[in-house]
């Protein structure tokens, strides 16, 4: 999530655009939504306001909505990592997985410090049944962040079968 006030937020936005993410940061979408919808029309569509769109419906199980505004916010500003991960999430999550694999593939090596993007595609093939490739992608993953991509792997149901397979609490580091 964007956290200052873009610059180009002048008043009333200034203070609903703040006050939006502050409800967001607690957990009140109810109150995050409405002060969305307060901003001027012509600030909706800015990237900043759609990323803050996307958690919003994505906290919500709102899952084609998501792959709707992560798209666009891909098309506006692609540096946004957030977006490519959320949008692959949300069509994984819609049991479109070969669709969010394919997604997310081609940002693999362009966010190469984002460790939750070789995560993702592990779980996917994972889920595809690639256990090769889902490995080769762990082991990225872990790469760049190894305590992060073992802690979740643990919970993951995706990997399950690998975690099996890769010896439970047994990890081999990264090469």
């Amino acid at each position: 999530m964007a956290d200052a006030t873009p610059k180009e937020f002048g008043n009333p936005d200034n203070r609903h655009w703040p006050a939006a993410q502050s409800w967001l940061e607690w957990g009140k979408s109810l109150e995050a939504g409405a002060e969305l919808e307060r901003l001027t029309p012509d600030l909706r569509g800015h990237p900043d306001v759609l990323e803050n769109r996307l958690h919003l419906y994505f906290d919500a199980k709102r899952l084609d909505a998501c792959v709707a505004i992560a798209t666009a916010i891909i098309k506006l500003a692609p540096k946004r990592h957030i977006a490519w991960l959320l949008r692959s999430h949300a069509l994984h999550l819609l049991n479109r997985t070969p669709e969010a694999y394919d997604q997310l593939l081609p940002v693999g090596k362009k966010f190469r410090k984002v460790w939750l993007i070789p995560f993702s595609l592990a779980c996917y093939c994972a889920r595809m049944g690639r256990q090769e490739e889902c490995e080769l992608w762990f082991k990225q993953a872990m790469a760049i962040n190894e305590p992060m991509a073992k802690c979740m792997a643990i919970h993951d149901p995706d990997l399950k079968p690998f975690w099996d397979r890769w010896g439970g609490t047994t990890w081999k580091r990264a090469k």
